[in-house]
């Protein structure tokens, strides 16, 4: 099937084509139809198999027909003051800024004005576009309900509302927002939800939200990529430092993505790999926008070819040519394993997936094996490692070595004072 066939708006398939891309993805193939139908759709797939354009193609449409039925000429975008007529809610402002260079891509010759919404950065930008009128908002949910309560965003409009990566918003803790958002929003809608992962939690979300929802997968939750190599060494956490930086240095790790379970974790980890003359970089929610930024930028381009990321923020990161996934610590969510090895081996790539796992980690391991029902080659205990601990740089072996005792300390003045005196000659 070509996306000529699936019944787009000319302009989007020219677009779409523009791109590069011919032959829609499984997902997009089953996902598209029912959207253009109106149908409310739950979409589940492995990141980087289209869920974006599965989404945003239809929603395109939606809006450049009713831009004729309106009668307003295509070449003007919405008119000041227009009320926005789609909504994508997504996690990560890395997202948000994906999503949107999406959106823009694929309507270029639709002439509809979208706007990006996130935290992290003055708002000042934010609410303009929004005062001279937008057809799409692609949002974080804790800025789009900031502005929501200030009387900056009027969604009273809304034809379409978009979850992505819901699995994820869930575990961030938007619900509540994401509810108070859904309160506000005309009751006749369509919906689609797309999440990597389906866990209960995400199916009750969906009955709670969806109207005789359309069901598509593109492949089975708990799958992994048949492409990507999966490894695992058992190594103490201790010593997790040392065998990184060895496989970095001997092992083709060209484009290496690795995750850490916490924001300082990755710092860290940043820190010990610039020591060994590593080019490395960290991402996650406490970095500015700008360095965020930077960060995916050199890794895009290849200058920085280790990024450290937290989970959270690698939903927005979207790089073809990942060679090499690092789970540096093992997630406690097997469902998370699945996303973050979906990094590698994309658009049609090989890729490798290696995992560090310590005896308290031993659960989540088995955990994971579970789901995906893949038994994880182990490469080397640590016993057949033989790793040994980085030598400690000259300040730190300075700051090693005991403090020199003052030589007139009590206990030095009473010995003097016990010694018996010589006399002069």
């Amino acid at each position: 099937m070509r996306f000529d066939e699936l019944r787009l708006a000319e302009p989007i398939v020219r677009a779409v084509a523009t791109e590069g891309y011919t032959t829609p993805t499984p997902i997009q193939i089953k996902a598209i139809p029912p959207a253009l139908a109106g149908l409310d759709v739950l979409g589940c797939a492995r990141t980087g198999t289209g869920k974006t354009a599965a989404f945003a193609l239809p929603i395109l449409h939606r809006l450049a027909g009713h831009a004729a039925r309106s009668g307003r000429h295509p070449r003007k975008g919405a008119a000041r003051g227009t009320r926005p007529r789609a909504l994508i809610l997504c996690p990560t402002r890395e997202l948000a800024t994906q999503i949107y260079e999406s959106f823009v891509a694929y309507g270029c010759g639709l002439h509809l004005r979208h706007t990006a919404i996130f935290g992290g950065v003055n708002q000042a930008g934010q609410v303009r576009k929004l005062h001279a009128g937008v057809d799409v908002i692609v949002a974080t949910p804790g800025r789009l309900l900031d502005l929501m309560n200030q009387g900056f965003v009027d969604l009273r409009a809304i034809e379409v509302l978009v979850l992505d990566e819901a699995d994820r918003m869930l575990d961030m803790g938007f619900i509540r927002d994401i509810r108070k958002i859904v309160g506000s929003l005309p009751v006749r809608r369509q919906n689609l939800l797309f999440s990597a992962t389906m866990p209960d939690e995400i199916r009750r979300l969906a009955d709670s939200m969806l109207r005789d929802p359309v069901f598509v997968k593109a492949a089975p939750v708990a799958s992994t990529a048949e492409a990507v190599s999966q490894s695992v060494y058992h190594v103490g956490k201790k010593n997790k430092p040392v065998l990184l930086e060895r496989l970095l240095r001997h092992d083709a790790m060209e484009r290496t993505l690795i995750f850490t379970r916490t924001k300082h974790g990755a710092d860290r980890l940043v820190k010990v790999l610039r020591r060994s003359g590593v080019e490395a970089a960290a991402i996650h929610g406490n970095k500015s926008q700008g360095a965020r930024t930077r960060a995916l930028d050199g890794f895009k381009s290849g200058d920085t070819p280790i990024l450290v990321a937290t989970d959270i923020a690698a939903r927005g990161i979207d790089v073809d040519e990942i060679t090499h996934v690092v789970n540096y610590d093992l997630p406690n969510i097997p469902e998370t394993y699945v996303h973050r090895i979906g990094r590698t081996a994309r658009a049609g790539a090989t890729g490798v997936a290696v995992s560090f796992c310590d005896h308290e980690e031993l659960d989540h391991l088995r955990a994971i094996e579970r789901l995906t029902k893949v038994k994880l080659e182990v490469v080397a205990s640590e016993p057949d490692l033989a790793l040994e601990a980085p030598a400690a740089s000259p300040k730190r072996r300075e700051q090693s070595r005991p403090a020199r005792t003052s030589a007139n300390t009590p206990q030095r003045r009473r010995r003097r004072a016990r010694r018996p005196r010589r006399s002069a000659a």
